[in-house]
């Protein structure tokens, strides 16, 4: 006789810890020998969770409750970045384990501090692949799945759970499990519901994940084609301002692709980083544009999908003109406005015409001129890119026109980031133009 062992991995206060509660209940309502063991980090919000649950006929045959080396016959992994970790791997072996992993990219702490930072996605398959093999590991979006059917992330562990049990790997009864969201008392109808969902996600994937995404499905898909990039760049570009600003990014692009297409050797890249980052420095988020996607429809359409029945809702913002500083830093200090600001944003936004113009009350700050300037110093580096453009110095004029992938953030947060990319920029530039005075000389 031996015990089942289950490792439920995931991110404190997201229910990995329930979702133990859950699976020890429906043991104890079902007579059998049940014992769990939770390990917290040091935040046990936002850090890493494991619970170690062991399952037996008999009391006796549990004789600790953490898993040792190679003896989880399920991990169900909340969190892939947790189950994918040295602590939890050890628990698995590739004779014995099953791994059902949540492939949602949750963000760590170290995001905050180097915003580049890529999500280790590959190296996390490989290190999951190499503990339990290709035949023992299954991947599911589950968070994107439960957010969509649910609307709340917080109904991922559930829908998992019940996606485990439906493949035969949670040794207790549907309705045991049932009972205990009951007896929880928390969010009843809405678990057993996300519940069900996992289950019949076990069943049919395919079918649940087309309910999940509805008519939104194609509405999220990204262009495919460098063309298709420009025209939907540009359509946002005309709701941002007007049919002349989007003009003027198209000129911009069309100006950048038409040298790359005659001067760079048949090398691609240039014309689609100036077609991304172009637009990114232009679709600068102002006063104006804030309130724009605050009020043009959609951002009420997703509330509602999100909550039910009445609600209060209350922005945060640091309005430029009138928001008081903290004492000690001297930074703006952001305060909440009630359901009103939303009726003046709809009005604000019908203003947009002003961006820019003499009569523009926001544009006389440094923020708005600092940003005004960047757009018209960008077209004149990509108009000198484009004239020196060659084979040998592609890769250089790309690197120059992707500098705006770097500014983050709002305020003097994207502050901080403008004066690292200007001193990118101007290493980059002065690299740019000394090759070309050697290419001059030659």
């Amino acid at each position: 006789k031996r015990s089942y062992n289950i490792l439920v991995t995931g991110i404190g206060g997201t229910g990995v810890v329930t979702i133990s509660a859950m699976i020890t209940m429906a043991a104890h309502l079902e007579g059998r020998a049940c014992q769990a063991i939770d390990q917290f980090g040091m935040a046990q919000k936002g850090g890493a969770v494991t619970s170690h649950i062991r399952l037996a006929s008999e009391t006796s045959v549990i004789k600790a409750v953490y898993l040792d080396a190679g003896s989880a016959d399920l991990v169900l992994g909340c969190d892939a970045l947790v189950a994918a970790g040295d602590l939890a791997l050890q628990s698995v072996s590739s004779d014995r384990s099953q791994l059902i992993i949540n492939t949602h990219e949750a963000i760590t702490g170290h995001f905050t501090r180097s915003p580049d930072l890529k999500y280790p996605r590959e190296d996390l398959n490989q290190r999951l692949l190499g503990a339990a093999g290709p035949r023992r590991l299954t991947f599911l979006d589950a968070t994107a799945i439960a957010t969509r059917l649910m609307g709340d992330g917080i109904a991922t562990n559930m829908f998992m759970l019940g996606y485990a049990y439906q493949r035969g790997l949670v040794p207790v009864s549907s309705v045991g499990i049932e009972r205990a969201i009951e007896l929880n008392g928390i969010a009843v109808e809405s678990n057993i519901e996300t519940f069900r969902w996992g289950r019949r996600a076990a069943v049919d994937l395919k079918t649940v994940t087309a309910v999940a995404h509805g008519e939104s499905s194609s509405s999220a898909q990204q262009p495919e084609t460098l063309n298709e990039l420009i025209d939907a760049r540009a359509n946002d570009l005309t709701l941002y301002q007007d049919a002349g600003y989007a003009a003027r990014y198209r000129r911009l692009v069309e100006g950048a692709c038409q040298a790359e297409g005659a001067l760079a050797g048949g090398f691609a890249g240039f014309g689609s980083a100036v077609a991304r980052y172009g637009y990114k420095l232009m679709a600068y988020k102002d006063e104006y544009e804030v309130a724009r996607l605050y009020s043009d429809g959609d951002f009420m359409k997703r509330v509602s999908q999100a909550f039910e029945g009445s609600f209060r809702l209350e922005v945060y913002l640091a309005p430029p003109l009138f928001a008081r500083r903290d004492p000690y830093t001297g930074l703006p200090e952001k305060r909440a406005y009630g359901p009103w600001m939303l009726r003046a944003m709809k009005a604000l936004a019908r203003l947009r015409w002003l961006r820019g113009t003499a009569f523009d009350p926001f544009g006389y700050t440094s923020e708005r001129r600092a940003e005004r300037q960047r757009i018209i110093d960008y077209e004149i580096i990509v108009d000198e890119l484009s004239r020196g453009l060659h084979h040998d110095n592609h890769a250089l004029a790309t690197e120059i026109a992707s500098l705006p992938d770097g500014i983050r953030g709002y305020g003097h947060i994207k502050q901080q980031h403008l004066d690292a990319v200007d001193g990118v920029r101007a290493d980059l530039l002065s690299r740019w133009r000394q090759d070309e005075e050697i290419a001059v000389a030659i």
